[in-house]
């Protein structure tokens, strides 16, 4: 295990789970920050394609922990939320699942996150996002579609159409793992559009990793990139989010 696993007890935060409004009604989320009065600026967690799963809601605690309130949409609260052991079923199972999900009410129930942490009582109204495998691919959608995020890291998501990233106001921390073909056949028509559009960002390839590497509930959990990821994001939040 590469780093210290945050309990949903841990004493330096407090944690919840709550309901907040989106565009098909009541969203679940996973909700975290630390203790005390400090207004702190907020970031929105997106899943992988296994829906609300524990490492994901622990994911944003350890957001918490480095100074943020984070807040764990449930994609799959339209669908009555995310099935107890959908990260244990076969890929197709999953798959038939998220394939329900209409794309642009998820947009917007994503978008609903941000304004919930926006104008949350402890917030400063800064708000980043990032997202991991299909919360990758939402997280380059949300930059397309929302200007109010001040800061997205997507980890090794699907690019967005090349004529959408002039729409992009949000600066990007990009990581992708060096053995994943289908995502990185994405990368040299995203990245020539960032750069004809002048969009703040950064790449970063990390070698000898598959997709999913950040994952440390999975046999393709890569220790040392995970690592070097985590501190990346939290640096870019910290000078996106916190000056």
């Amino acid at each position: 295990m590469g780093h210290r696993v945050v309990p949903k007890e841990d004493p330096r935060l407090h944690v919840e789970d709550i309901k907040y409004r989106g565009e098909t009604g009541d969203v679940s989320a996973h909700f975290a920050m630390p203790k005390g009065e400090a207004k702190l600026p907020g970031v929105v967690v997106i899943c992988e394609i296994w829906g609300l799963v524990d490492h994901i809601k622990e994911v944003a605690r350890r957001v918490a922990l480095e100074g943020f309130l984070a807040i764990a949409p449930d994609a799959l609260s339209p669908l009555g939320g995310t099935p107890e052991g959908l990260d244990k079923k076969e890929i197709g199972e999953v798959f038939s699942l998220i394939r329900k999900l209409d794309d642009q009410e998820t947009i917007k129930n994503f978008v609903a996150a941000e304004k919930y942490l926006e104008t949350h009582p402890h917030s400063t109204g800064k708000v980043g996002v990032m997202g991991f495998c299909w919360g990758g691919g939402l997280t380059n959608q949300l930059a397309v579609n929302s200007p109010d995020f001040k800061a997205a890291v997507p980890f090794y998501g699907r690019q967005p159409a090349p004529e959408d990233v002039p729409k992009i106001k949000t600066p990007l921390l990009i990581h992708y793992a060096s053995d994943d073909k289908r995502i990185n056949e994405g990368i040299p028509a995203f990245e020539a559009a960032l750069h004809e559009a002048a969009i703040d960002y950064q790449i970063f390839m990390y070698e000898d990793t598959k997709h999913g590497f950040f994952n440390d509930t999975r046999p393709i959990y890569h220790e040392e990139a995970a690592k070097l990821a985590w501190k990346r994001t939290i640096d870019f939040f910290k000078q996106k989010l916190k000056t």
